[in-house]
């Protein structure tokens, strides 16, 4: 008999529902986001692919779920999805994608300060400034997502036929 206690996992409380008027700030930061994207030039699958990464980095099931879907959606490629944490190793990627990523990664990881310079470095050869800048705000969305979902414990249920 083991001395371990197994104790339950405490139920989370839904951060999104419990304080909805934080919740919709989000969401129109994520609007405004996704319309600056627009605008800059950014197309969706692009801003999938950012999502997805952010999300992959953050361990994020809920929002891996959704934006998994939503890339398919756009027409995004099952191979390109199963290696985008490998991004880096592979030619499937064009450079302005590649440059999104780095810029994705680099706004998750804030802390390693080669990343950022080396993300803006490759950036700057094939982005614009507006690009950039909406490539940095997307990431920044969906990082506050992953953390509104991953600590609220958002469940992800199996769907019928995918």
């Amino acid at each position: 008999m083991s001395d371990v206690t197994v104790v339950p996992a405490a139920r989370r409380v839904f951060i999104d529902k419990q304080s909805p008027k934080a919740y919709k700030a989000l969401l129109a930061a994520a609007e405004a986001a996704r319309a600056v994207a627009t605008d800059a030039g950014l197309d969706r699958r692009l801003v999938e692919l950012v999502n997805l990464r952010v999300s992959q980095i953050n361990g994020c099931a809920y929002c891996l779920n959704v934006h998994t879907r939503a890339a398919l959606r756009e027409g995004e490629t099952t191979q390109r999805l199963g290696v985008l944490p490998a991004w880096r190793d592979t030619e499937l990627f064009t450079a302005r994608e590649r440059a999104a990523l780095a810029l994705a990664e680099a706004t998750t990881n804030p802390s390693d300060a080669g990343a950022q310079q080396a993300a803006y470095a490759l950036a700057r050869e094939v982005l614009t400034e507006e690009e950039i800048s909406a490539a940095v705000w997307v990431a920044i969305t969906i990082n506050s997502f992953n953390r509104v979902s991953i600590m609220s414990k958002h469940p992800v249920r199996p769907t019928p036929g995918v």
